[in-house]
């Protein structure tokens, strides 16, 4: 079975064809941008609802602020948990206890936070896939009715960039059996062996099983500050941002939310995006959309819309207009 081709291609908008959803834009990077971005894809949040984010390890200085999250359970999701999965590599969210210990560490104590596989692991079926018929989630994640994908999105040092895709593909798949239908082939002393198209294509796929599961249950932001080269999991060790910090999108369209801050980052000048750009060939990363796309999991096209000025529909060129270089 091959792979898909290609992930080291940028597909430009004019390119592209299919239909269009909707993408909300807001330049606002605080809890109040956030909350009212959220209020555009809240409508089919109901019953008990996970927000799924990455908590990051130890210290890690450019996840998602945690004022930002604490306003947004406080004031629109009452009763919202974070939900989290046990980490494939050995380390400080190896076990449940040791990240209990790191979710202290920072500051993720303002909420119920459900360690998805805690308590064991559930299959979930995988709709037309090539790589496998179900996976292995944290069995937790059976007991919500409605999933909030809040992503900060950057650069990963397999996936090429982390958006809602990965946030869901590996961060709901189990610790120790789902991770590692994604990561490795069996019997291999590698446990990252997987890499470029096919670990683009098995993580998708876990992303789809969760997808498919809440249905029309699950909204998707990303979080496009701080943008390391290298994910959140690096904790302090992560490369130094050097990309501009541009804005958060939301959209009820997995494949839309990530299409569209990929857009925004090459919308760049060269000298701002030339090094996440490279992380995202290099790993053949955007095999991600085309994937998505070929599996029916939405548009790659869709409307921008700016939610700073009266819902204008602009271009990604437009939203990224006079930004200002990372300043740390």
């Amino acid at each position: 079975m091959l792979p898909g081709k290609d992930g080291d291609k940028y597909v430009p908008y004019d390119k592209r064809s299919g239909g269009e959803s909707v993408v909300y834009f807001t330049r606002d990077l605080s809890a109040d941008g956030l909350r009212k971005i959220f209020a555009r894809v809240a409508q089919n949040l109901t019953g008990k609802v996970g927000i799924k984010l990455h908590t990051g390890e130890p210290h890690g200085p450019n996840i998602i602020p945690r004022p930002w999250v604490k306003a947004l359970i406080e004031k629109d999701l009452p009763g919202a948990h974070i939900v989290e999965t046990n980490s494939y590599y050995e380390g400080d969210r190896y076990t449940t206890s040791d990240h209990r210990k790191t979710l202290k560490i920072n500051g993720w104590n303002f909420a119920e936070v459900d360690i998805l596989d805690e308590k064991g692991t559930a299959m979930l079926p995988v709709k037309g896939g090539n790589w496998f018929k179900e996976m292995s989630v944290g069995s937790h994640l059976l007991n919500y009715d409605s999933l909030l994908a809040l992503t900060h999105f950057k650069g990963h040092v397999q996936g090429g960039f982390g958006g809602s895709d990965k946030n869901i593909g590996i961060g709901c798949a189990d610790g120790r059996i789902g991770k590692a239908m994604i990561h490795t082939t069996p019997g291999q002393p590698n446990q990252w062996d997987i890499a470029k198209e096919e670990f683009m294509e098995r993580m998708t796929e876990s992303t789809k099983a969760t997808v498919d599961h809440f249905g029309k249950n699950i909204s998707f932001i990303n979080v496009l500050r701080n943008m390391s080269v290298s994910c959140d999991c690096e904790g302090v060790a992560a490369a130094p941002v050097v990309t501009p910090n541009i804005g958060i999108v939301a959209s009820l369209d997995i494949l839309a939310v990530d299409a569209a801050s990929v857009d925004l980052v090459y919308a760049l000048p060269d000298k701002f995006h030339r090094d996440l750009v490279q992380r995202m060939e290099s790993r053949h990363g955007l095999r991600q959309l085309s994937y998505m796309k070929e599996l029916g999991m939405g548009n790659d096209r869709y409307s921008l819309i700016d939610i700073d000025n009266g819902d204008a529909k602009i271009t990604p060129a437009e939203a990224v207009k006079g930004v200002k270089p990372f300043e740390g």
